[in-house]
């Protein structure tokens, strides 16, 4: 009988050789404040070195030459950071890069599609940024996306305790409406893929995400474990608000949910900033949109009342870290922050 291979994928907080960025290149994405990105990522990124390699994808050897004068303009230095001449349609790479799991303890890129979250057009070279990845380490890939139009998955879409329990959201991988991701995909279908790929067999689904998201219901913007057994949920206090419905039915959702191993999770409240507004759209704002490098956690901020509250929140749920606000005022007028941006490529 043959011995099907075992799949795993790692916890965000797990060790990391290296964080992967695409250096910002469409205008597009950040009208009317473009000129400004570029020094939020050269903040994160002068945060992130001390943590680990840094990986950043530039379109062209022009592109690297502006990358690193911004960078120098900051004051970094560093032989941790290695650019990939790579061509990118937008800078979110948690969504377009490569799935690293281990199969059979080995390391390996699981290659999914990615079609601009089924609603934007330019894609095409984001969707070979696995592939594009995979050949400039000389690591084996499985290609996921052949026979019909391929499996579709975005890294934002699922969060995972390493354990054999992963989170995600029926708004974004159960709609078959609006922004539908693999046609006729059905809970079980998503359930036997994780199961398949991912080692997973617990499936946490909550409902929707929170306003202002063009992903249509990510659930980095929602709800993150933190270890094996804790997880942060976004909460909303203003009962007039938008999000306070969906976020106290997830909050309810969850409180009902087990663990892999049957144990009951524990669930940390995180407050939502107050609403932000650009050119009359909601911008999805969320301090759950935070990433976990080896020493360090970065966590979006907002210029608002509740940033301290929610910094001090998430320092707690890391003693071993250091936790650092970045102001991602400009950088969420993209419609992503922090963790939409980075993509961890685990030790192994």
């Amino acid at each position: 009988m043959d011995v099907q291979p075992s799949y795993r994928l790692p916890p965000e907080w797990e060790p990391h050789e290296a964080t992967w960025l695409v250096w910002p290149q469409n205008s597009n994405d950040w009208p009317g404040k473009f000129g400004s990105i570029k020094w939020v990522y050269s903040e994160i990124i002068k945060n992130l070195v001390p943590s680990e390699r840094i990986r950043i994808l530039v379109d062209s050897e022009k592109a690297r030459e502006s990358a690193e004068f911004t960078l120098n303009k900051s004051g970094i230095y560093s032989d941790q950071i290695e650019f990939y001449i790579i061509k990118t349609d937008r800078s979110w790479i948690r969504d377009s890069g490569s799935m690293f799991v281990t199969k059979d303890g080995v390391p390996i890129i699981l290659n999914f599609k990615f079609n601009g979250w089924a609603k934007y057009k330019n894609w095409e070279y984001d969707n070979k940024v696995p592939s594009e990845i995979s050949s400039a380490l000389g690591m084996s890939k499985l290609d996921l996306t052949d026979g019909g139009d391929g499996l579709v998955l975005e890294g934002g879409s699922i969060d995972t305790n390493g354990s054999g329990t992963l989170i995600t959201t029926a708004q974004c991988l159960l709609n078959n409406q609006t922004q539908v991701r693999n046609f006729g995909f059905q809970r079980k279908d998503y359930e036997e893929l994780f199961r398949k790929y991912f080692g997973i067999e617990n499936v946490l689904w909550l409902g929707d995400g929170i306003a202002g998201d063009d992903t249509n219901g990510h659930v980095d913007d929602l709800c993150r474990f933190v270890n094996r057994s804790v997880v942060v949920l976004s909460v909303e206090d203003n009962a007039d608000d938008i999000n306070y419905v969906p976020l106290k039915e997830n909050l309810e959702r969850i409180s009902g949910m087990r663990l892999e191993d049957g144990f009951r999770i524990e669930v940390v409240k995180l407050p939502m900033p107050s609403p932000i507004y650009f050119d009359n759209e909601r911008l999805p704002a969320s301090y759950a949109n935070f990433y976990i490098a080896n020493s360090i956690v970065l966590v979006p901020t907002f210029n608002d009342a509740k940033d301290k509250y929610a910094l001090g929140i998430i320092s707690e749920l890391f003693p071993d870290r250091i936790v650092v606000g970045i102001n991602s005022t400009d950088l969420i007028w993209g419609l992503g922050a922090i963790h939409c941006m980075t993509k961890e490529q685990p030790l192994t």
